[in-house]
């Protein structure tokens, strides 16, 4: 059994020896180096430049600005694209922009040959505008009179969606007598990922067609966005995205390559290398979505939930990128981990303002929402004088749940027996009473908090991934695939999948970790835990049909019925008996070159998903509070989930620790901060 072992990675020795190739590694020598001209205002427009000292700079290639570039608008969004108009993204964004929108916003290219010299030209290049005062908030924005910040909207609210479920509403099941009632008032600030490889591209041009190596989440997609933003026709472009050094959602924003693909355009197809540096990254990419969550909440006293209303804010930045659908997904979140006997409300909002834009980030939208909600679970359970763990195990979603408006179902439940589990594993009750009456200025506190997520974006967008295969003389197979590993495992789980789909051992199983839109099987990348459950899934029934090819190709040689035969340990065997017949090499070699029968023996195969899950799971921390400082200190955090059947024990064990990692960095540490001119101060 291939699934279900804690192999080591497949690019373990690459990355730890440093054999790895990363964009920077592949880069032509002689290549060019463009770097971004930046507004120094958040708000207003670009009325002119003045060039003369920039142009003088020795060195300097090219400067191309705002007023040059071609005139098509696009989208940024990582989604799969929809042939329907009303499902496309937002196209709000042009490769340079002359409507300032955000400090920092891409408004001239400056292309010279060495670094030194386009960093200095780029300081050189001067500018005029016209200064409008920053919306940096949601209020702010939506305030009557308000600049608009982009043309094709009536203001700047982006979209507004609700649900109501129950034949009440909040208000009049919370009119029941003898409720405990809250309403508060919740919020999360911007912050960014963080990756550890900053955003690095280069373009050059070959035959006529451009090529951008890109450290890239979603090269089919970015290989798309190219073609509208340029209006270039989609086979003129060719992506590579080779090892990439993280992205956690940043790298499923199409960030830099459009401009840099243009720039190659302009210097006669020389190459033109682009790397975004760790402030640019910070300030002018993608950051994770602040919200204001407002949560009214009724409950019995006996712990009961009987209403909720959620009226949510999120705080979009200058451009759409993800827009929407982040705060959408936190309100079917708030929907979908409790449940009310009478009445739930939801209603969302995402509103244009001045800083860094928000995209996606692990997650997406989930934190957000599981922070308002385990609030407000602890909130009510403190007014209630409940313990809070018992709060949730009496509220929290059901085995059986299915979303009411997506259908989708758990096909593995175990949120109650995570609480439990980490109940015994942190002493929950022991604590609880240990430290029930404190005093001093050092304070010890346990708490939990639970939460869903639903892999993928079935069924609110389209879920495809095809997969190749391709056998090898010596018996060995090449595995192509279109989603891309970005650090998280993918290409082990996948070789493991192929390895227990075809017979094949997952040490013969090759896989390739460089993307290539000119070769590699479609798919929209990495993004929505989507890689195992969708992607895997094109990996099983490619390897069925590869497997199918194999015995097709044993039963010629051994004149044998096809049923009779199967393939174990790389050999193909009696099917009853397992008596070893031939090896997997002798068939692959003849198969290749039989003067009889030639086949290469390959298989392709797409999967549309059309099915979805959740995982769930809960957290419990320890912590000690120092009250005159506001200090905290973690010393104890457990997470148990439950997530089905696990390919790789101990991939996902990583992967639970990063988040954990990233969690406690959002909860305790990290925020962007950005002054009245919405200019980042960090």
């Amino acid at each position: 059994m291939a699934v279900g072992k804690s192999i080591i990675r497949v690019d373990a020795c690459e990355k730890v020896t440093g054999g790895a190739k990363y964009t920077a590694d592949l880069e032509p020598k002689g290549a060019l180096v463009a770097k971004v001209v930046r507004s120094t205002i958040a708000n207003g427009v670009v009325k002119g430049f003045d060039l003369e000292a920039a142009l003088a700079v020795p060195g300097v290639v090219k400067i191309v600005t705002c007023f040059d570039v071609p005139d098509y608008q696009f989208p940024t969004a990582g989604h799969p694209w929809s042939v329907e108009t009303a499902h496309q993204d937002i196209a709000d964004r042009k490769l340079l922009n002359t409507r300032v929108r955000v400090y920092g916003d891409d408004i001239a290219a400056v292309v010279a040959e060495d670094e030194i010299s386009a960093a200095r030209a780029a300081r050189l290049v001067m500018v005029e505008y016209e200064e409008y005062p920053p919306l940096l908030t949601p209020e702010e924005a939506l305030a009557e009179g308000a600049p608009r910040l982009h043309d094709e909207k009536p203001g700047n609210l982006i979209a507004h969606s609700g649900f109501k479920l129950g034949e009440l509403s909040y208000e009049e099941a919370a009119e029941e007598e003898g409720l405990i009632v809250i309403d508060k008032e919740y919020g999360t600030q911007s912050v960014q990922h963080c990756h550890i490889e900053t955003p690095v591209s280069f373009a050059y041009m070959e035959k006529g067609r451009i090529v951008v190596t890109t450290s890239t989440q979603i090269p089919h997609i970015v290989r798309r966005v190219i073609s509208q933003a340029l209006g270039v026709p989609m086979g003129m472009i060719r992506v590579i995205k080779p090892y990439i050094g993280g992205g956690f959602g940043n790298k499923q924003d199409v960030l830099y390559e459009p401009l840099n693909a243009y720039l190659c355009t302009l210097v006669g197809g020389r190459c033109v290398k682009m790397e975004i540096s760790r402030e640019e990254t910070l300030a002018c990419t993608r950051v994770r979505h602040a919200m204001n969550l407002h949560v009214k909440a009724a409950a019995r006293k006996d712990g009961t939930l009987v209403a909720r209303k959620l009226t949510a804010y999120s705080n979009q930045g200058g451009y759409a990128s993800h827009a929407h659908a982040i705060v959408a997904n936190t309100s079917n979140e708030f929907k979908q981990i409790y449940h009310d006997e009478k009445a739930l409300e939801a209603d969302a909002y995402t509103v244009y303002t001045n800083i860094a834009t928000g995209g996606a980030m692990r997650g997406y939208g989930i934190p957000q929402a599981a922070f308002a909600a385990e609030c407000m679970a602890d909130d009510l359970a403190l007014q209630l004088g409940m313990d809070p763990l018992e709060f949730r195990r009496k509220n929290c979603m059901q085995a059986g749940y299915e979303d009411p408006h997506t259908h989708v179902k758990f096909n593995s439940y175990g949120l109650m027996e995570c609480m439990e589990k980490g109940r015994e594993l942190i002493g929950w009750d022991e604590k609880r009473r240990e430290y029930v009456n404190q005093t001093g200025p050092v304070r010890r506190g346990i708490g939990m908090a639970i939460f869903c997520y639903k892999t993928g974006v079935y069924p609110i967008s389209l879920e495809t991934a095809s997969c190749r295969m391709v056998l090898n003389q010596d018996g060995s197979m090449q595995l192509m695939m279109g989603a891309t590993e970005i650090g998280q495992g993918a290409d082990t789980v996948f070789a493991q999948m192929a390895a227990q789909v075809t017979g094949i051992t997952e040490d013969r199983v090759n896989v390739m970790s460089t993307q290539d839109t000119d070769s590699s099987p479609f798919d929209t990348g990495a993004y929505a835990s989507r890689q195992t459950y969708v992607s895997g899934k094109a990996v099983v029934k490619t390897g069925t049909l590869f497997k199918e090819k194999i015995l097709d190709y044993a039963s010629y040689m051994l004149k044998r019925p096809m049923d009779t035969l199967d393939v174990k340990e790389n050999s193909v065997v009696d099917r009853e008996s397992g008596e070893l017949l031939l090896s997997m090499e002798e068939l692959a070699t003849t198969a290749i070159y039989s003067l009889d029968r030639s086949v290469h023996i390959t298989a392709e195969a797409t999967s549309h998903c059309k099915d979805n899950t959740f995982a769930s799971g809960a957290c419990f921390a320890e912590v000690e509070v120092d009250m005159p400082l506001g200090k905290v200190k973690v010393t104890n955090i457990i997470n148990v989930h439950d997530s089905g059947v696990l390919i790789n024990p101990k991939l996902a064990e990583a992967q639970v620790h990063g988040g954990m990692s990233m969690g406690l960095g959002y909860g305790l540490s990290e925020q962007l901060l950005f002054d009245a001119k919405g200019r980042p101060l960090n």
